[in-house]
């Protein structure tokens, strides 16, 4: 018996895709046969984590399956190899994640566009980047108290809107700043690397308040001036007194209808533009700043300004120049699916780290970004079609009906079989996961 047989599919991607091979040669050492290809470890313990695992002897889970997976390697070969992974070998990982990408991302008819109120922004790659709190419940490098009055790390990554995939991060103490400009420059110039070059004519970078800063809003406006290249953003921006005291100066006829994320009315949410009421001298040109305000849910809390009108606000500036002002404002506003992403993270790997040293946690994160990008590429190259049912699953109804489904494993005519039960109610989608990822053309 195969206890988690659909994971195979995802150990098969993993070759099809040349992602094995492109990891095999990021961690080539001259003179060093392992016994292990470190390359098959890293793209397994992925696999593992896209499949629940949680801590490094989960990887036996895998080798529980070598009748069809072959030799896996042990936790104590996993804890070498993490070890091996060095700050110049992160990079070279880094640089095949981007190859592999490219040659995925050319296999789909078209790259999915994101959907804002009820709509699509075509062809632009859409950039989220948020940060997120990773409690330590013991003593490890570098875990510090947080903002939050906890103790662990403080870790920042990129996703892609358009594809769910993750594409950079960087693991940080726990009391590292929210808005630091130098970690939002890193994680999004990785990110913008590992985005195939031809798709990177149109970019929409988001982000909260933490990134409302004027190294980090200068650097973006220096993006979009590379040639060939069109780079917009859509950042939080604090409710200052100078902001405060521009929405005090809004007639009632500047206010407009919110949109909801259909595309209706938003009822109770009105929008308007502050930019002309502003001193934005040092800032970008052509920034704009647009408020949003809405009435409260009951029990909220209120600044003391709020409490004066009654109005909820909240304000972001963008560099964008057209476009009505209510669907500006529902884009930005879609960058709270970030956090469902950073959830999808945390039970793919993100929310415990194994180790007491800090380098292994960072070999950690990119093996939580492969998994994510596993994930995604499933749902992109093999949920389509009988196997549609089961594209809008979150990670864990995938695991549920998809990666965890059980399977008989036969012999025959000097070929091995996986006999999944056909009362399982996903059986055809199933074999249409297999089938799909097997067709994938073997990448060079």
């Amino acid at each position: 018996m195969v206890a988690h047989a659909g994971s195979i599919a995802l150990r098969l991607l993993t070759d099809r895709t040349g992602l094995t091979r492109a990891l095999s040669m990021a961690m080539a050492r001259r003179s060093f046969l392992p016994v292990h290809d470190r390359g098959r470890v890293l793209a397994d313990v992925a696999v593992m984590l896209a499949d629940g695992g949680e801590a490094i002897a989960d990887i036996d889970v895998l080798r529980h399956q070598s009748g069809v997976l072959g030799p896996v390697a042990s936790p104590a070969t996993v804890w070498r190899a993490l070890d091996e992974i060095t700050a110049g070998r992160r990079k070279k990982i880094q640089a095949a994640r981007a190859r592999v990408r490219r040659q995925v991302w050319s296999q789909l008819e078209r790259v999915p566009a994101s959907r804002v109120a009820g709509a699509d922004l075509g062809e632009v790659v859409v950039l989220d980047v948020d940060a997120t709190v990773v409690i330590a419940h013991s003593e490890k490098e570098q875990a510090a108290p947080t903002f939050k009055r906890t103790f662990g790390f403080h870790p920042i990554g990129v996703w892609c809107d358009n594809t769910t995939e993750f594409l950079a991060a960087k693991l940080r103490p726990g009391n590292a700043g929210s808005n630091t400009a130098v970690d939002h420059i890193e994680v999004l110039t990785e990110a913008i690397a590992q985005v195939p070059a031809a798709r990177r004519k149109r970019l929409l970078v988001r982000s909260d308040g933490a990134g409302a800063s004027h190294a980090l809003l200068d650097w973006l406006t220096a993006q979009g001036q590379v040639r060939g290249r069109q780079l917009e953003y859509s950042v939080g921006f604090a409710l200052t007194g100078q902001v405060q005291d521009a929405i005090t100066l809004l007639p009632d006829q500047a206010w407009s209808s919110a949109l909801d994320a259909d595309g209706a009315i938003r009822e109770g949410g009105d929008v308007a533009e502050l930019t002309g009421l502003l001193d934005l001298s040092g800032w970008p040109d052509r920034m704009r700043v647009i408020v949003r305000r809405e009435r409260p849910h009951p029990g909220a809390q209120l600044s003391l300004f709020e409490t004066h009108d009654g109005w909820r606000y909240q304000a972001f500036v963008t560099n964008t120049g057209s476009g009505q002002l209510a669907f500006l404002e529902a884009r930005h506003r879609a960058h709270a699916r970030v956090e469902d992403r950073i959830r999808h993270a945390k039970d793919s790997g993100l929310g415990r780290f194994p180790s007491r040293e800090f380098g292994i946690n960072q070999a950690w994160l990119v093996l939580v970004q492969i998994a994510a990008d596993l994930i995604a590429w499933t749902r992109l190259l093999a949920l389509t079609g009988e196997a549609a049912a089961l594209a809008g699953c979150e990670p864990k109804a995938l695991r549920y009906r998809l990666l965890h489904v059980p399977a008989r494993l036969t012999h025959g005519a000097r070929r091995r079989h996986l006999r999944i039960p056909e009362t399982w109610p996903w059986a055809g989608a199933v074999v249409a996961v297999f089938a799909k990822i097997s067709a994938i053309p073997q990448s060079a």
